[in-house]
C-alpha cells in the first residue's frame, strides 16, 4: 500500500476503469481510511465486520467492490447484491451512491422501502435489477410474496446493523439472510458493536476480516472537528436554556433530539416562538409530511429540526453544523450515532447536550464509550447573550461596509451630518441595526447549577447543604406530609407530570414519594413528605417549570 506523502489513490486499489472515471468526475481524490482497508478485502471476496462511525465513507467502501464484480450492462433479472439499511432515507442515499458510481456500467439499482407504492417496486423487480437496497421490513414482505428473488445473491451488506437491531429487525434479518445462498459474501458495518451484534455476526458471517476505524482525531494543537459540550441545566429551565444556547451558537442547521413525540411538538412551538424556523420530525407523521420537512431543511427554508431518534435515523444533511441532545441519551451508542451526523468530510461540527444536575454519571459513561472529552459549561448569562448579539450586529455592519450598495444612503448621512456629529449619526444607525437583530432586555437569568455527585446525596440544589446531612425522607403511608403552593396552573399549561419532573429532577425524591397533585387555573397544590418540604421549596425556587419562574411556598390553607 502506498504510504508516501501524496497518499494512496483509488487506482492503487485495483478498481476498474469505469469506477475510477466516475470517482474522478465526482471529485474523489483519495480513499478514506475505511475505504482503504475495506475495499481490497471485499473485492477479494472476504466476509467483513467493520466498525466505523457515520460519515467515514462506508457507502463507497461496500458499493465500489460490489460494482467491481458487476457485469457491465448485465441483462439478468435477479439481483446479485442486497444492501439492508434501517431507514427509507438511508435506502435512498445508498441507492443514489450506487447510481453515481455505477453509471458507466449501466448498474440497475432499486431502493425498496415502506411508505412508497409497492406496485412500482414490484414492476421494477420484475423487469430486472442488479442491486436492491432495502429496509428489512419491506424486503421480507417482497420475499414472502415471491417477488424478491435472492437465489443469485453474491453479496449481502448490512449497513448500520446496530441501528437495525435497535429498531427490532433482528428476526427479519435472520429470515432474509437464511433465504440467500449459503456461499454468499456478507459485509456488516456498524458504528457500535453491542454484544447482540456479535451474536448476529457469528450466525451469518464466515471467518470475517475485522476492521475498526475510529473517528479522525485532531492533530496536536488543532481544535477537534466535533466540539462536544454539555450544559448543566435544571429540568424546568431547559426550553429557555436551549434558546439561549442556540442564540449564542447561531447554527447554520441543527438537529435537536428529544425522547418523545409530545416533547418534539412542544419544543418546536417554543423555538418557533423564539424566532427560529423549526420543524418537527417524529413517527406520528406521514411519509409525505416527513419528506416536506426534509425538503425545507435542505433548501434552507428551515434551520432547526426537532426530532426523535427513530424518525431521524439514516438522515444525512450536508449543511448540518450542530447536533443537540435535549436530554442525555439513555444509551451511549445513541450519542455516538447522533454526533456522527456532524463533522463529516473534514467539516467542523458541534455536539451539545443539556444535562440535569443528577446526570453526571451518565455523561461520564458516554465519554468512555464515545472515546471523547465532553466539556462541561454553565448556561450563557444575559450578559453573554448581549455580547453575542453585539457581535452579530458588528458582523452585519462590516459585511454591509464591504458591499457596494451604500451610495443611495449617502444623502441621508450627509443631511444628518449638517445637524449632528458624524459619530452620533453612526451610533444611532448601529442602535437601529442592533435592535433589528433583537435585544436581550426581556431575558431572565437562568439558574446556574452544577452536577450533583455521590457526595452530594441528600443535599440541596447544586450541592448546597440542606442542613440535615442525610437523604430526604421518603413518603410512607400515614407519615406526615406538607402541601406546597406552586404559582402556575392550567393557564400556564402545567400538568402533574411537569411538577413531578421538576421535583424529582432537582431533589432526591422519587415519583412514588409525591402524593396528591391538584392543578387549578392559576396555581397548583402538591403533597410531599413533611421532612423534605423546605428543601423542595428551595430547589423549585432556584429552577423553572416549563420555562417559567413560579412562586413556591408552603400552602397556607
Amino acid at each position: 500500500m502506498n504510504t508516501d506523502q501524496d497518499g494512496p489513490t483509488f487506482a492503487e486499489l485495483g478498481l476498474r476503469p469505469e469506477l475510477l472515471q466516475a470517482l474522478s468526475t465526482l471529485g474523489y481524490e483519495e480513499p478514506t481510511p475505511i475505504q482503504l482497508e475495506a475495499i481490497p478485502l471485499v473485492v477479494e471476496g472476504r466476509d467483513l465486520l467493520g466498525q466505523a462511525a457515520t460519515g467515514t465513507g462506508k457507502t463507497a467502501a461496500f458499493s465500489l467492490p460490489v460494482l467491481q464484480h458487476l457485469e457491465a450492462h448485465r441483462s439478468g433479472r435477479s439481483p446479485i447484491a442486497l444492501v439492508l439499511v434501517p431507514t427509507r432515507e438511508l435506502a435512498v442515499q445508498v441507492s443514489e451512491a450506487f447510481h453515481r458510481y455505477g453509471k458507466d456500467l449501466g448498474a440497475r439499482v432499486l431502493p425498496v422501502y415502506g411508505g412508497a407504492p409497492i406496485v412500482r417496486q414490484l414492476r421494477s423487480l420484475e423487469s430486472g435489477v442488479d442491486v436492491v437496497v432495502a429496509t428489512p421490513g419491506r424486503a421480507l414482505d417482497l420475499l414472502n410474496r415471491g417477488s424478491l428473488r435472492l437465489d443469485e445473491i453474491a453479496t449481502v451488506v448490512l449497513d448500520e446493523a446496530d441501528e437495525m437491531l435497535d429498531m427490532g429487525f433482528a428476526e427479519d434479518l435472520d429470515a432474509i439472510l437464511d433465504a440467500t445462498p449459503e456461499q454468499r459474501q456478507t459485509v456488516l458495518f456498524s458504528a457500535t458493536m453491542p454484544r447482540r451484534l456479535d451474536s448476529l455476526a457469528r450466525r451469518h458471517l464466515r471467518d470475517p476480516a475485522r476492521i475498526t476505524i475510529a473517528k479522525e482525531q485532531a492533530q496536536a494543537g488543532e481544535a477537534p472537528r466535533v466540539r462536544q459540550t454539555a450544559y448543566v441545566v435544571p429540568r424546568g429551565a431547559k426550553p429557555a436554556a436551549l434558546g439561549r444556547i442556540l442564540d449564542i451558537e447561531a447554527p447554520t442547521a441543527a438537529i435537536v433530539f428529544c425522547r418523545t413525540r409530545e416533547e418534539v411538538d412542544t419544543l418546536t412551538e417554543t423555538l418557533n416562538g423564539r424566532g427560529y424556523r423549526a420543524e418537527p420530525l417524529h413517527g406520528g407523521m406521514s411519509q409525505e409530511q416527513r419528506d416536506k420537512v426534509m425538503g425545507r431543511l435542505r433548501s434552507g427554508t428551515a434551520d432547526l429540526l426537532v426530532a426523535t431518534d427513530v424518525a431521524a435515523r439514516g438522515l444525512d444533511i450536508e449543511q448540518l453544523t450542530h447536533v443537540v441532545n435535549y436530554d442525555v441519551p439513555s444509551a451511549p451508542e445513541s450519542y455516538v450515532h447522533r454526533i456522527g451526523r456532524v463533522g463529516r468530510a473534514g467539516r467542523e461540527g458541534v455536539a451539545i447536550t443539556l444535562a440535569e444536575p443528577r446526570e453526571h454519571r451518565q455523561l461520564k459513561t458516554i465519554e468512555k464509550v464515545a472515546g471523547a472529552t465532553i466539556s462541561v459549561q454553565t448556561v450563557p448569562t444575559v450578559a453573554d447573550l448581549r455580547t453575542r448579539r453585539l457581535d452579530l450586529t458588528r458582523a452585519a455592519l462590516r459585511e454591509s461596509l464591504l458591499g457596494d450598495e451604500l451610495d443611495r444612503f449617502r444623502v441621508v448621512v450627509e443631511t444628518l451630518a449638517d445637524e449632528f456629529d458624524l459619530m452620533e449619526v453612526a451610533l444611532a444607525a448601529v442602535k437601529l441595526a442592533h435592535e433589528a437583530v433583537g435585544g436581550a432586555d426581556d431575558e431572565e437569568e437562568i439558574p446556574q447549577v452544577a452536577f450533583r455527585t455521590e457526595r452530594d446525596a441528600g443535599r440541596g440544589p447544586a450541592g448546597q447543604g440542606s442542613g440535615r446531612g442525610e437523604r430526604p425522607a421518603r413518603r410512607v403511608p400515614g407519615g406526615p406530609t406538607a402541601r406546597l403552593f406552586v404559582g402556575l396552573g392550567r393557564e400556564a399549561g402545567i400538568r402533574p407530570g411537569d411538577l413531578v419532573g421538576a421535583i424529582t429532577g432537582e431533589t432526591e425524591l422519587r415519583g412514588k414519594d409525591i402524593g396528591s397533585i391538584e392543578i387549578h387555573q392559576r396555581f397548583a397544590l402538591v403533597e410531599i413528605p413533611e421532612p423534605a418540604a423546605d428543601e423542595v421549596v428551595q430547589a423549585l425556587r432556584a429552577t423553572m417549570i416549563k420555562g417559567r419562574k413560579a412562586t413556591i411556598r408552603r400552602d397556607r390553607a
